[in-house]
Formats: structure tokens, C-alpha cells, sequence
């Protein structure tokens, strides 16, 4: 299936270092410069960039992810993560196999980041943590139960918390009606077990977008990682009628309207392209048409 939706992850200017990074912590990953600023033309804000890399695109087990090589506006919290799930049949069925695999990648991850949920053993892993790295991505290791059903190399999580409490089941409502096929697949409810302690408990939910699976959970915690652009969902669109269609359910702030970005009334950053972009910004001018856009309209780029 055709990855549609890509996480975006801004970087301050170190896109192609991150990239190789990613590239030598994971299995199967790979990290190449898939699009670059052009050499004349640029605003002054971005001049220091021209000729540098603009996207750098990271696979990691077959999934994509993007870094964006811009300046230091905006940077990743953990209210957007991403859940490595680890198998051991990828290890040929070996379990301590893979979590020597975790326990390098928690190690490699961890240097110069910090822990958000220790290494260990958890009522819903054998092996588990979270960690946010050194260029403040937060990633879950998780060694999945052999015995269940294949779960996807990575899967976004978004944490509803904060003034955000209990919008979870809404936002996902609304997403599932823009990007089909969509569903719940799973949702449970589970004590806090963390510090601080609290009487509600977690409600965590996966869901499919556009057939790919996504995590949630309302977090009872009042916390201080909202939702930034510096992780996005890129919707890559089948013609101007899905971009129309999708930008006009989820835009809320008008003036975070840019270059195809907006922010819906979560907070959640989305950028809604034309699937072919790519070959799209190789007609004259055209970063410099996009430059000046709020939603893209193709036959103007």
C-alpha cells in the first residue's frame, strides 16, 4: 500500500546529519537528499540555505519519514512520537536477538537526549522505552509479543494532554472522515503507572488513516509538549479537489496558512500537497510560486 501520509520532522539546519543518524540506528533504514533549496531566489530569511538540502527522506523498514533542513522556528515534542515496533520473527524468531537490537538503539537514541519512560519491563511489553534524541524526535522501542499480529515498522503516536484532554476520540473521528479507508482498530483503557499519579486512567487507541495505522491516547497529565509544526503529517493528494476538500475540514488558524501547511483546532500540523509535488516544483519558478501560497493551487505552481 502507498505510503499517503508522511510525518515531517523540522530540523534546525541539520536535516543530512540526522539522516545519517536514523540511517545507522535502525535495521533496514536509509536516509538520502531528496530535494534542495535552489541557488537564487530565495527570500532573505532562507538565502543561507541556497544549494543546500531542503528534504532528506529516511526509510526506516519501509516507512517514510521526512526531515525538513530549515532554521530553528520550530522543534518536535513528544506530543507527536513514533513507535518502533520490534518482532522478533524480523530476528528470526529470535527474542534475544532483538532486545539486544532495542537495547543498542535505546543506548545509540539516548546519547545526548533524555528519557521520558525508563527501559524495561512493562504489563504491555516484555521491553520497553521512551526516548527523546539528540534532535528532540521521541521514539517508543517496544518488543511486540511474537504471537500477535504483524504490527508496521513505525507508528505515530499523538498525546492528547493538557488543555487537549479527552479530544482524542474527536480528532480521530475527524481524521477517519477525510482519510479513507479508516477505523478504529483497537482501544483500551490502562492505570497511570508513572509519577505523577493520577485517579484517570490512560485511554489509548489504534486507528487507520488513508490504511495506515496511527496510535493516541488522552493522557490525564498535565503536560508541556504541545503539538508544533516541528512534526507535521504530510497528506500527499490525488488532484485539487482532495486538497480543497481536506483543507478546508481541518485549517482552524489562518495565519499559520503557508507553503501548504496548517494547523487544524488541536493544534496538529498538516501539509496537504499534490502526490506529485516532486515533479511539480520543477516547472520555472515554482518554489518561488509556492513561496507565496497559503493552499497550493496546482495549476499555479
Amino acid at each position: 500500500m502507498t505510503q499517503r501520509i508522511i510525518p515531517n520532522i523540522w530540523c534546525a539546519g541539520d536535516a543530512e546529519e540526522a539522516g545519517a543518524f536514523y540511517a545507522s540506528v535502525f535495521e533496514r533504514a536509509s536516509a538520502q537528499v531528496v530535494a534542495r533549496y535552489p541557488e537564487e531566489g530565495l527570500p532573505a530569511r532562507q538565502s543561507a540555505f541556497a544549494g543546500q538540502a531542503l528534504t532528506v527522506d529516511v526509510s526506516i523498514g519501509g516507512y517514510r519519514l521526512t526531515l525538513i533542513n530549515a532554521g530553528d522556528e520550530f522543534s518536535p515534542t513528544s506530543a507527536i512520537s513514533f513507535v518502533v515496533c520490534v518482532d522478533p520473527r524480523d530476528f528470526g524468531g529470535d527474542e534475544g536477538a532483538a532486545r539486544a537490537w532495542i537495547n543498542r538503539a535505546w543506548t545509540a537514541l539516548g546519547e545526548d537526549g533524555r528519557v521520558l519512560m525508563d527501559i524495561g519491563e512493562y504489563f504491555f511489553s516484555g521491553l520497553y522505552g521512551w526516548v527523546e534524541d539528540r534532535y528532540g524526535v521521541s521514539w517508543q522501542l517496544k518488543l511486540m509479543d511474537p504471537g500477535a499480529a504483524p504490527e508496521p515498522a513505525i507508528i505515530p503516536m499523538l498525546v492528547f494532554g493538557g488543555p487537549l484532554q479527552r479530544k482524542a476520540e474527536e480528532a480521530v473521528a475527524l481524521y477517519g472522515e477525510l482519510l479513507t479507508p479508516s477505523g478504529i482498530v483497537r482501544q483500551v483503557t490502562y492505570p497511570v503507572t508513572e509519577p505523577p499519579h493520577v485517579d484517570v486512567p490512560i485511554t489509548y487507541t489504534e486507528f487507520l488513516l488513508a490504511g495506515q495505522l496511527f496510535a493516541s491516547f488522552d493522557s490525564p497529565i498535565d503536560r508541556d509538549h504541545p503539538f508544533t509544526p516541528g512534526v507535521s503529517l504530510q497528506i500527499d493528494c490525488s488532484g485539487q479537489d482532495e486538497i480543497d476538500r481536506i483543507w478546508s475540514a481541518l485549517s482552524a488558524v489562518p495565519e499559520a496558512e503557508q507553503c501548504g501547511w496548517l494547523v487544524d483546532r488541536f493544534g496538529v500540523s498538516w501539509q496537504v500537497v499534490p502526490a506529485e509535488l516532486g515533479e511539480l516544483m520543477q516547472r520555472p519558478d515554482a518554489y518561488a510560486h509556492l513561496m507565496r501560497m497559503k493552499k497550493i493551487v496546482i495549476a499555479d505552481l
